[in-house]
């Protein structure tokens, strides 16, 4: 266990928060969605209690180690702004600049200072100017940033899966170090629902590739009474079987390794789950996200896909054989949605399974929703206030459901 906010003393302590305010803007850079903000209040709301001097850090976007106006932390000042007035403040261009540094030894107990995007600098990602991994380069940003505050809470469980200067370098060069109520929070349940959860247990993974799913599945394996496949990845799955998947998403050289996995869930005794129908289209623009006007579109009769058409979402039959299970299980993770769900004609099957989870959830069972476009499937659904934990971090809690060690995390020291 790593220590927590609560197990170290940040009583009356310059305090540098790493959040994760990698927020969605418009085209006119209007916050869009401001969940990812407003989960950090907990933490910061208890360091205003301990009299802490609150220097928050955080990246937007990609600028790629350039300064990128459009990627400015500015919107997200805005947005603290309407909830903490005139006790957060915020120097753009350069988050390690002689103003930054100025405004951060001035801080007073009760302020917050929101430092300029990180990633302007590209020794955040370990590199250094010319683009090449530079580890002392990482480190001496790191030792800039850990020069404007004694502690560091670590809370942008979006990131701890990158080994960057603001999640792992930064907590060498600080008196003490833990993580935030938000990471604590994701760690206790997606770490719950690994190691202890309550049974049925019940994996949904849905999404495009098998490719980026094949290690949650394999480590869930050992894990899980049931696993339920859709989205793309589900038609190399049948094509596998020798099924016929007309022009859907599919991917080739992955066939023998569906096999494979769907070989070892049976010898291990897991339900793997897979549609036993499918809403299809004719025609379907991928890259706009919609549907032709003259696009035929039908639901099969069973698991095959008649040539010329695409799969794009899970038919009623598949609604309801999926129902049964998810209404029985006591624990659901889920990672992915099982269609084309962006586009409204094709959201049914994602949207319905939401709705089931949600309910599940209200008969007791626990659930775990992870990955960004799982997240926009509850919102949309409606019943995001009725899942028992949605993840901040996409890629994050991707690696923790694979097993694989978290970098940000590694660093932090364990409680005594």
């Amino acid at each position: 266990m790593k220590k927590t906010l609560e197990d170290i003393d940040v009583n009356g302590k310059k305090v540098l928060l790493r959040v994760d305010y990698n927020v969605p803007l418009d085209e006119d850079l209007e916050i869009t969605d401001d969940k990812r903000i407003e989960a950090t209040f907990p933490t910061i709301e208890y360091l205003f209690k301990k009299k802490a001097a609150i220097i928050l850090m955080s990246h937007l976007g990609r600028p790629k180690g350039k300064v990128v106006p459009e990627m400015s932390l500015k919107p997200v000042f805005a947005r603290l702004s309407e909830f903490f007035g005139k006790r957060i403040k915020f120097i753009g261009g350069d988050c390690v600049s002689s103003e930054s540094k100025k405004m951060a030894k001035n801080l007073k107990p009760g302020e917050i200072l929101l430092l300029e995007n990180l990633r302007f600098h590209p020794e955040e990602e370990g590199k250094n100017f010319a683009g090449e991994r530079d580890n002392a380069a990482k480190d001496m940003f790191a030792k800039e940033l850990a020069s404007m505050g004694e502690i560091f809470v670590q809370d942008a469980f979006g990131v701890v899966h990158r080994a960057h200067a603001s999640t792992t370098g930064i907590v060498k060069f600080v008196k003490d170090a833990a993580v935030g109520f938000l990471c604590e929070k994701e760690l206790k349940f997606l770490g719950k629902a690994i190691e202890k959860p309550m049974r049925p247990f019940l994996a949904i993974i849905g999404g495009a590739k098998v490719s980026d799913k094949i290690n949650v599945i394999e480590n869930l394996l050992g894990k899980v009474d049931t696993i339920i496949i859709g989205g793309a990845m589900a038609y190399t799955f049948l094509k596998s079987f020798g099924l016929s998947i007309g022009t859907s998403l599919i991917e080739d050289s992955k066939l023998d390794l569906a096999a494979e996995l769907f070989k070892k869930a049976k010898e291990m005794k897991i339900d793997f789950l897979l549609p036993q129908d499918h809403v299809v289209t004719d025609k379907i623009d991928f890259v706009n996200k919609n549907v032709p006007s003259d696009a035929q579109i039908d639901t099969t009769i069973d698991e095959a896909i008649p040539e010329g058409f695409t799969g794009v979402d899970i038919g009623q039959r598949s609604i309801e054989k999926f129902s049964k299970v998810i209404k029985s299980s006591k624990t659901i993770i889920w990672n992915g949605p099982l269609g084309v769900f962006e586009i409204d004609e094709f959201s049914k099957g994602t949207v319905q399974i939401a709705r089931l989870v949600a309910e599940a959830t209200d008969d007791g069972a626990i659930s775990v929703i992870g990955g960004g476009d799982s997240v926009s499937a509850v919102t949309k659904a409606g019943v995001d206030d009725k899942i028992s934990h949605i993840s901040t971090g996409g890629g994050a809690s991707l690696e923790f459901l694979e097993g694989k060690e978290l970098p940000g995390l590694a660093a932090l020291p364990d409680k005594i």
